[in-house]
């Protein structure tokens, strides 16, 4: 790592577990640092409560958004290198909506199946299932396509067809959906991250870490991609192979995680921006890892302002995402007058 980036980790990575540590703290109720730190080291509290909350939700919930922010702002990160376009986001090639599909299949079209089976599908795993399903059968049909079309900007048009295809039948659905059906979609869509119990999380964190593995793996495959692909190809580069490890990287990290958590916008398409902003490189080796550390950062820092210290109310993490994202990325790029890429 270069000398003159060894400060900025330092302090990420300070930031990081200050913002995981008042993450746990803040909430409904308020547990204070000493009781959350005894809590974790699985010390007895002052209060029973408090070892119950940090182990059971708080803890889990945290590490969720460590993930989420982390996985999606990588597969933002490779997937606007992989397509040279800096509106490029994890969900470009269609995952996000074929997770939506299959879940709208689920919860809109559940009264077909009727009785235990409606019950049956409607349920966590169901729609678990369904997403992970709906996003596995985009990524057979876009990779199928990525080993037959030459073209990259082809594959990101494609995946974006792919979308409107999905949103249509959504559409379709929704509209011969019953109101408490279309609630329960649109609240899936809302996204949430306090939903995942440790076998969840388990389950999660593994295919994760496969998609983080790829992504590292490609690190090199990224820097070259940087130069143009026929300047790639000239220095012996495998473009068919790396287009395929990114897709299927970008595929496991982001469908994986709307499959557990729902949707989540802002984070996939802008922690990218704003890190090449404040560290002014396009050398992956360095944002890669800079990427992970501010897309959890942020998204620990949205998660606690979406529970609402000392309130009841939760708002929707994907609202949140975008209304304090959104101003920061704006701000940013005004300021430098110029978009690093």
């Amino acid at each position: 790592m270069p000398k003159n980036y060894t400060y900025s980790f330092i302090s990420l990575s300070i930031i990081l577990i200050v913002c995981f540590f008042m993450n746990i703290s803040l909430g409904s109720v308020s547990i204070p640092l000493e009781a959350v730190f005894n809590g974790l080291l699985g010390k007895t509290t002052t209060q029973e409560t408090w070892q119950f909350i940090i182990q059971n939700y708080r803890l889990p919930k945290a590490l969720t958004a460590i993930i989420v922010g982390s996985g999606l702002g990588i597969s933002g990160l490779i997937m606007q290198t992989l397509f040279r376009n800096p509106l490029a986001g994890p969900f470009v090639l269609g995952i996000s909506s074929g997770a939506s599909l299959g879940v709208a299949l689920v919860i809109l079209g559940s009264s077909a199946f009727g009785g235990v089976f409606a019950t049956l599908f409607v349920s966590k795993w169901g729609i678990v299932i369904a997403a992970s399903l709906g996003s596995f059968l985009v990524l057979l049909a876009v990779l199928m396509v990525s080993l037959k079309v030459r073209d990259t900007m082809a594959i990101l048009i494609i995946g974006l067809m792919f979308a409107s295809i999905t949103a249509a039948i959504v559409s379709v659905l929704s509209y011969f959906g019953s109101a408490e059906q279309l609630q329960q979609y649109v609240f899936w869509g809302f996204g949430s991250l306090g939903n995942l119990s440790w076998t969840d999380l388990t389950i999660l964190f593994i295919i994760y870490s496969i998609g983080l593995i790829l992504a590292i793996f490609s690190i090199k495959a990224l820097n070259t991609l940087l130069l143009g692909e026929n300047y790639a190809k000239s220095l012996g580069l495998n473009i068919k192979r790396s287009r395929l490890i990114i897709i299927i990287s970008t595929s496991l990290l982001a469908g994986t995680i709307t499959a557990f958590t729902g949707p989540i916008a802002f984070i996939g398409l802008a922690i990218p921006h704003l890190t090449r902003q404040v560290f002014n490189t396009s050398n992956h080796k360095i944002l890669l890892p800079a990427v992970f550390l501010f897309g959890a950062i942020v998204m620990l820092l949205c998660d606690s302002i979406a529970q609402l210290p000392h309130s009841e109310l939760t708002l929707p993490i994907n609202a949140i995402t975008a209304l304090i994202g959104a101003p920061v990325v704006i701000w940013l790029l005004v300021r430098k007058r110029k978009m690093v890429f």
